[in-house]
């Protein structure tokens, strides 16, 4: 049986660090891409329930993630050689990063590139938001209409309460939380 060595979860997560540009829809995205596509080290349908799992957690939910993920692939030298090579190359290039744009952020070449970014990380987080919603869906569609209604209904419900009414993203997650529990109970038992 293959055991992944800890040189090569950090070398994978230390490359990760080194390309986290664009913020968190971004780096999620290239997680997602890293764990689940190229590597095989989770499936969708996990990787998309300890993102879950990190949404409900307090603090930054991609170094949530990075410890969860290396906690599953080998325990606490995973956890923390993950978190370590995330957060190296990332912490440099932005100290770096910073003292660069504190002397052209008045230039207007520099404005306009921010500009440009801002629809690139829309456009990653709108291919993100799919990925993450597919297993979803697809799990939910496979335990019947009835789960892919309820799933629908907390996406689009959810959605439309932030946009609509602002609350606090902890409400809208404990809400969706407790109506997808009821709905479970429910379902069992009329089983």
């Amino acid at each position: 049986m293959y055991t992944l060595s800890l040189a090569e979860l950090f070398t994978a997560w230390l490359a990760l660090g080194a390309q986290s540009w664009g913020g968190g829809s971004a780096t999620l995205l290239m997680i997602q891409r890293e764990v689940v596509e190229r590597r095989g080290w989770m499936r969708a349908e996990e990787f998309t329930q300890a993102w879950a799992i990190c949404q409900i957690a307090p603090g930054i939910n991609l170094l949530g993630l990075t410890i969860l993920i290396g906690w599953r692939l080998r325990r606490a030298p995973g956890a923390a050689v993950a978190i370590l090579g995330l957060l190296l190359p990332s912490v440099s290039l932005t100290a770096l990063l910073t003292a660069i744009y504190a002397s052209i952020r008045e230039q207007p070449l520099a404005e306009a590139a921010l500009r440009g970014v801002v629809p690139a990380t829309v456009g990653l987080g709108a291919i993100l938001s799919w990925q993450l919603g597919c297993p979803l869906l697809r799990d939910s569609r496979r335990e019947g209409p009835g789960s892919l209604a309820v799933s629908l209904a907390l996406l689009i419900g959810s959605g439309a309460a932030v946009l609509l009414w602002h609350p606090p993203v902890i409400l809208i997650l404990l809400g969706s939380g407790a109506l997808g529990a009821i709905t479970e109970v429910l379902k069992r038992l009329r089983h």
